[in-house]
């Protein structure tokens, strides 16, 4: 009797798994007919019993079969997750199955071919969502070109624009952290988490430690020095913020961002002398370059500005007593900033704030013709 028990409770638990092992021969019978509710039924089944859980061509099938139903009017709904499910069948297929087996070699190929089809299909309509201004469902869409080619950063840095779009910051902040997670440490990334912890946050502890990371991955990014020495003046700490600059350009004296940098501080601190001095620095190493010639520009431009509201401020005798040393001294200035801000403009043609500026120049010189063609060049920019 107990032999005959033993001999039944075996051809039970045999009934048992060739009843699963059908439920996944039926899912994938149901999956040709095109009945995917049928389908679904079947491999969900299967792949949750114990005598089936671990099969690799259930898994592969459960893949099948909710791939099916990504682009699938009729069934499109019976998941909420059907990409996302598919590719996690497929990743359990390859988990289980021998590396050259037959279903972890169709499960790598398959999930390849779906994941390409997903992220086009997903990038195009995150774009078209994005451009009608509906920023959550662009988001989501993104998020699902993510998941099909996890390694590919325009999915993330959309998500993440699309995210700042809809004030949505927690999912920006989230996206840029899977940038950097990917090494994209880009310095675009790190201004953009500055930014939310800094101004949505409120975090300046977490604002600071942002910069310092991003100065790790950049350490010659003119932008995120800026803002870091930024942080230092507006807590009183220029000194620090200067001496900084100066010890790094012992370091690295032929880095022009340092100087560039470090010009800026000393505009900001109002030490005027020092900045057109670190400017023209900047112009030996590089000439042409444009930043180092605007700004130096605008040094000479703003001695002119402040003589001239002086002037304006002045009663008629003041005026008439003073005008005469000092309009001259105020042309001075003006004249020399102007060969500053042409090549500003010659390195950089297309800069419609330096024709703005341009066209200030010429009009406080009195060469107004030349200001409104500047203008008008400034206008056609701008139009396009």
């Amino acid at each position: 009797m107990k032999k005959l028990l033993l001999t039944a409770v075996a051809a039970f638990s045999m009934q048992l798994a060739f009843a699963q092992k059908s439920a996944v021969t039926n899912a994938s019978l149901h999956l040709k007919n095109g009945t995917l509710d049928k389908a679904k039924t079947e491999i969900d089944k299967a792949v949750a019993h114990e005598k089936t859980a671990n099969d690799p061509k259930a898994w592969f099938t459960k893949g099948e079969v909710y791939a099916g139903m990504i682009s699938n009017p009729i069934y499109g709904t019976l998941a909420q997750d059907p990409l996302t499910e598919a590719l996690a069948a497929y990743d359990k297929a390859i988990a289980l199955d021998k590396p050259d087996g037959e279903y972890a070699k169709q499960a790598k190929e398959k999930k390849a071919a779906l994941g390409e089809v997903v992220y086009v299909t997903a990038l195009n309509e995150g774009v078209k969502n994005y451009q009608e201004q509906k920023y959550a469902e662009a988001f989501t869409a993104f998020t699902k070109a993510q998941a099909a080619r996890p390694q590919d950063t325009t999915a993330y840095l959309y998500a993440a624009t699309s995210a700042e779009q809809s004030n949505n910051f927690a999912g920006a902040k989230e996206n840029y952290r899977k940038l950097i997670g990917i090494n994209y440490t880009k310095p675009n990334v790190y201004n953009r988490l500055y930014y939310i912890a800094k101004e949505v946050d409120k975090n300046e502890a977490e604002a600071m430690k942002v910069l310092e990371e991003g100065l790790k991955a950049n350490p010659n990014n003119k932008e995120l020095m800026l803002e870091e020495l930024n942080v230092y003046i507006s807590s009183g700490k220029s000194t620090e913020a200067i001496s900084k600059l100066e010890n790094a350009i012992k370091v690295d004296p032929k880095n022009i961002n340092l100087y560039l940098v470090l010009g800026q501080v000393y505009e900001q601190t109002k030490q005027f002398d020092k900045a057109e001095d670190n400017y023209k620095k900047a112009l030996a190493l590089e000439p042409a370059n444009a930043t180092a010639n605007f700004n130096l520009g605008v040094v000479h431009f703003n001695r002119g500005f402040e003589i001239n509201k002086k002037l304006r401020a002045m009663n008629s005798a003041t005026y008439s007593k003073n005008a005469p040393k000092m309009e001259p001294e105020m042309k001075k200035h003006f004249n020399a900033s102007l060969p500053f801000f042409e090549a500003a403009l010659k390195a950089n043609p297309n800069d419609a704030n330096t024709m703005d500026t341009l066209a200030k120049v010429y009009l406080a010189l009195g060469r107004n013709k030349d200001a409104d063609a500047m203008n008008k060049r400034a206008d056609a920019v701008k139009q396009k």
